[in-house]
């Protein structure tokens, strides 16, 4: 039962960024356990059988929100920026869903899961465009019972306006060509993107 005045985005990212805990979003009210399961993804490290969290609040918003169905596409990405010594410089996140398959009716209600960060090995770090990027994804191998969900709505996701829209026979045949180009746009969408924020 959420009782703040501050926005939940942000009471999701305080947690995520000063306690030894992650988030998973979800449309389902009623998990008590998360049970590793094979992920379709394009990194190694997202493709294999497991439990998923997210060290960032907003990445695990859109998870809960998005209304995912049978065969629909999902393209999106959430980058910590470290500076030198390792502290964090920003963020930068890419949203993207398959309007196709998804059709108008994209967003539902949905929960946060809070969960021990205990048991979870986050990605590496990497490097791209010159930036050093910290673990934002990570991965548990055995179950995991949260310890709270925080209910979210569509209106209190803040980047909602920001979510593109992609076709998806189009970003499958530019990951495949160009599978470094993450997230696989034309150059004019890039330049929105960038002046986006």
């Amino acid at each position: 039962d959420y009782q703040s005045a501050e926005p939940r985005w942000q009471f999701l990212c305080w947690l995520a960024d000063t306690k030894e805990l992650l988030l998973h979003g979800s449309g389902s009210s009623e998990i008590t356990e998360f049970e590793p399961r094979q992920s379709n993804d394009i990194g190694e490290f997202g493709d294999r059988t497991a439990v998923y969290a997210a060290s960032d609040g907003l990445w695990a918003m859109y998870f809960a929100l998005v209304d995912r169905r049978q065969g629909s596409s999902l393209v999106n990405g959430c980058m910590h920026v470290l500076t030198d010594d390792g502290h964090r410089a920003g963020e930068y996140y890419f949203f993207s869903v398959d309007t196709e398959t998804l059709g108008d009716d994209l967003w539902r209600p949905g929960y946060v899961y809070v969960l021990p960060r205990t048991g979870f090995d986050s990605e590496p770090e990497d490097q791209a465009h010159g930036l050093r990027l910290g673990p934002t994804q990570w991965a548990s191998t055995t179950a995991v019972v949260p310890l709270a969900q925080v209910e979210v709505t569509p209106a209190d996701f803040p980047l909602l306006k920001h979510v593109r829209h992609h076709d998806l026979a189009t970003v499958l045949r530019r990951a495949s060509t160009h599978p470094d180009d993450f997230p696989w746009l034309t150059e004019e969408q890039k330049t929105t993107a960038r002046d986006a924020g």
